[in-house]
């Protein structure tokens, strides 16, 4: 009987018209709450009415969509529940793929509360056919953080009409003010896979600027209370090495075995205020870094893949500067500074051996985070690391030496929404402090402080802003550690040439500033438009707990693009853009500038083609010659082109091609990648991503080296090569049960010739700003495998230097199983295997690399976590 009075009230909907509702009316559950199975067949779904009237939003904005879709909501003192029906005629074609949590493909449902009813924040559940979850939160209307995990439930079926889907949400994940009745914000989205076509209930157009501020409206929640969660998940790690014993080393045995305990969790403060903690954490199931090879001067940036904080990270992103430019890594916070890579390495002798930890140990963090009701948006951040030391062996007789001292990072974050959103004012700052305790560590800073202000200015309905932000630092400790920073490659201020700040190896402090100014349109028909300007002062300093690449910068950049999302003639839409940058020195000299222009376009076939040209000017490299005078180095065109296939086949490939044409012939590169990815099944995903680089420069630093009273700066000509790819295979037992694997072989060659010596770094002709060694001048040293100079022709050496020389070889792969065996409870069973090598022949010849790196001796690591979820 349930049955028939379901299907009666399906029918009852598709009679009613395409009007456009805006709000729909929950109801307490009478009696018996529903079963979460995907059948929405309990009787408690007949006691509320359902919402329908979807508009197609992609292909077609606007227009109704091929299959309706309609929706129901209850609630209790403790849950809100969700039924969503999605009809289809030809229920044969559902795609349902299963894969591990938050990567869900296949058609899908999705419903977002704006429980806090401020037209900025959304709570965002989706599930796809084959049942596997996904969770957003949304801040600032339309900023997606998707490391939200909170915990729920979700089950679908298919069925003659199409599919369902039955979602339980604890009230403890929302965030919801304590009223006698309140009115949450509400959007619900359909995607139907095989059409890509996109609807949902409150229509938003292509072109508006907002999301949340635009929901609609939920209706008739009624004597809730607010829910302080609080969650204890104790973890037990077992641990296996095994790698090369070293003969005459005892610390490398040939195997390590070690057991650990530790504690993850969060604890409710209040319903708007949660701080969740770790103590003593293990991220052993986390995926290694790719492989790759920095031959530059700036700091190589990795992204953060540890869970704990990853989660909510969005809190403590402050970020100066937009885009993909090379100042868009930059951040206040850099979450990888905390448990890195010790910072000393001891100096050991022959016949010495050292156990070096990997990295910082993490004693304990907390995140405290919380938005209040009249706007305050706050996060709070405490971390531990403990005092490291190598343990060096000489000869049965030990000695320790510090490697990283004791560190307390902490990190606050400040933000006011004012009149809904349309003005934000907010601040950041943060603290680094060591206990430097030790004489070799006096190169580190004792305490740095940073911080930055943020100012939003939306007008139009947020179809336009201007934004501005400032930053500060402030850093001291030794001469020694003030002295280092001064002349790291973030400054330089030893260069020869500089015209700005010089080094003071008196100071025991720097200081600095920066920001940026910003206007944009964002909505509003099919152009926008961004322009600003950001600077970093010479002083800035962020890398202590956050990310700078470079300071002594203005750079200015406007980009302009033009999109067409309505399908005509064989696009689906099409993508046009263009930019163009210039950037200075705080002594108003030109660093580099340049422009491109790009087009994107989608087939109907549901192919992608995307191609590209940029134009470099003559760029002045402060960096090129590691402290020494910046050198002038000629412009040059770069071409992208890539092909991606229609993606929701069982086979689809990509591929990606880059040229660079330097001017003068100064350099050359060719970049090659691709990827085939074969989906046999719904629940298997097998996937190979190979790439290949060449590239040829004639100016490539090799050494400073001193003769005389003066400097000398080797460059050569640079010849490498690099192949590597990427293995992956998902297979998804159910959507609580996966294996991973992930496997990366690298290959890299750098090959030197034609050396030279920088003589006039900035002189108008290229080839007038350097000089070649002729085979008089420079003998190659075999035993030795070194170059030695007699640049004055007396026969006898006058400086030498190392030959640069290499090939680099490395292999990591990780198998991981995972097994949610209840919500928020796991286990993982891993294993990981490292190789890494090198030699000095720089020579590529891909069998007999490929052959070296896998003769290499591997590490293999075996690993069981298991955590329990305990929720009060």
């Amino acid at each position: 009987m349930k049955r028939i009075t379901i299907i009666c009230g399906l029918l009852l909907i598709l009679t009613i018209g395409y009007g456009q509702n805006t709000s729909y009316t929950t109801t307490r559950v009478s009696g018996r709450v529903p079963a979460i199975d995907g059948l929405l067949d309990d009787a408690a779904w007949s006691g509320v009415e359902w919402g329908n009237n979807f508009t197609q939003r992609v292909p077609y904005d606007g227009k109704p969509p091929t299959f309706q879709t309609a929706f129901k909501i209850l609630y209790d003192d403790n849950n809100i529940y969700i039924g969503i029906r999605a009809f289809d005629k030809d229920p044969a074609r559902i795609v349902k793929r299963l894969s591990r949590r938050d990567q869900g493909d296949g058609d899908m449902v999705e419903v977002t509360f704006d429980s806090y009813a401020d037209k900025l924040t959304g709570f965002q559940f989706t599930v796809n056919a084959a049942g596997v979850k996904s969770d957003v939160i949304i801040t600032n209307d339309n900023s997606q953080d998707l490391t939200w995990d909170p915990v729920w439930e979700a089950k679908t079926a298919v069925d003659s009409l199409g599919w369902t889907a039955e979602m339980k949400i604890p009230l403890n994940q929302l965030r919801f003010s304590k009223k006698i009745e309140q009115t949450w914000g509400l959007q619900v989205w359909r995607n139907i896979y095989r059409m890509q076509e996109q609807s949902i209930w409150k229509h938003i157009p292509r072109d508006a600027s907002g999301w949340v501020s635009l929901f609609g409206e939920l209706h008739g929640i009624r004597n809730l209370v607010p829910k302080k969660e609080i969650e204890f998940i104790p973890y037990g790690v077992a641990k296996a090495d095994r790698y090369e014993k070293e003969a005459g080393n005892p610390f490398s045995t040939g195997k390590n075995n070690k057991m650990t305990v530790g504690l993850d969790g969060k604890i409710g403060i209040t319903n708007d205020f949660t701080v969740n903690y770790t103590i003593n954490p293990d991220f052993g199931q986390v995926e290694a870094d790719p492989s790759q090879v920095n031959l530059s001067a700036y700091e190589t940036f990795f992204s953060e893949k540890r869970p704990f904080f990853i989660e909510g990270k969005s809190i403590f992103d402050f970020k100066p500067t937009m885009g993909d430019g090379p100042n868009s890594s930059d951040n206040l916070f850099y979450s990888r500074r905390i448990g890195r890579t010790p910072h000393h390495q001891p100096d050991i002798n022959d016949n010495e051996y050292a156990k070096v930890p990997d990295q910082a140990n993490i004693m304990g963090a907390f995140k405290l985070s919380g938005k209040t009701r009249d706007g305050w948006s706050v996060g709070a951040l405490e971390s531990f690391t403990q005092k490291e030391t190598a343990e060096i062996d000489l000869e049965t007789v030990r000695r320790k030496e510090t490697v990283e001292p004791f560190t307390n990072y902490s990190a606050v974050s400040l933000q006011k929404d004012i009149d809904k959103g349309n003005t934000v004012i907010g601040g950041m700052f943060t603290a680094t402090n060591r206990i430097i305790t030790d004489s070799v560590l006096q190169f580190l800073p004792a305490s740095a402080y940073t911080g930055g202000i943020n100012f939003v200015k939306n007008f139009d309905h947020k179809n336009y802003h201007i934004r501005f932000n400032g930053l500060f630092s402030t850093i001291k400790g030794s001469e020694k550690a003030i002295t280092d920073l001064q002349e790291s490659s973030v400054r330089y201020f030893q260069r020869p040439d500089t015209k700005g700040p010089k080094v003071d190896s008196s100071r025991t402090s720097l200081t600095g500033q920066g920001g940026t100014l910003e206007f944009a349109k964002n909505g509003k028909g099919h152009f926008r438009y961004i322009a600003w300007l950001t600077w970093r002062s010479p002083g800035l300093e962020l890398n202590d707990m956050g990310y700078l690449r470079q300071a002594d910068v203005i750079q200015q950049v406007l980009w302009v693009g033009y999109q067409l999302w309505e399908p005509f003639s064989i696009f689906r839409s099409v993508n046009l853009g263009t930019n163009q940058w210039s950037a200075f020195n705080f002594a108003g000299e030109t660093l580099y500038k340049g422009g491109n222009v790009n087009v994107n376009l989608n087939f109907k076939n549901f192919w992608f083609f995307g191609t590209g040209v940029n134009r470099d000017g003559t760029n002045l490299g402060v960096t090129d010659l590691r402290g020494g005078p910046a050198l002038i180095t000629p412009g040059g065109w770069n071409n992208w082109i890539y092909v991606n296939t229609d993606s929701r086949k069982k086979l689809q490939f990509y591929v990606n091609t880059s040229f660079y044409w330097g001017d003068l012939n100064s350099q050359s590169s060719s970049n090659y990648s691709a990827g085939i990815t074969y989906k046999p099944a719904n629940a298997l995903s097998i996937s190979i991503e190979p790439g290949y680089s060449k590239a040829d420069t004639k100016l490539q630093y090799v050494e400073n080296v001193d003769f005389g009273n003066q400097k000398r700066y080797v460059m050569a000509s640079l010849e490498q090569k690099s192949f590597g790819a990427s293995i992956r295979l998902n297979l998804s037992l159910s959507p609580d049960l996966s294996f991973q694997y992930y496997g990366q072989p690298f290959i890299f060659s750098g090959k030197y010739r034609d050396f030279k010596n920088i003589t006039a770094p900035r002189a108008d002709k290229f080839t007038d700003r350097f000089h070649v060694y002729n085979p008089s001048e420079l003998n190659y040293i075999g035993q030795d495998n070194a170059y030695a100079v007699d640049e004055n022709g007396d026969g006898k050496t006058d400086y030498s230097f190392d030959n640069p020389d290499f090939n680099f070889f490395q292999f990591k792969s990780n198998l991981v199983l995972r097994w949610e065996y209840r919500p928020g409870s796991a286990v993982y069973l891993v294993w990981s295997q490292g190789r890494t090598g090198d030699d000095k022949t720089g020579n590529f010849q891909f069998s007999r690399n490929m052959n070296q790196l896998f003769q290499i001796y591997p590490q293999n690591i075996f690993l069981l976590k298991i955590s329990y979820r305990i929720s009060i």
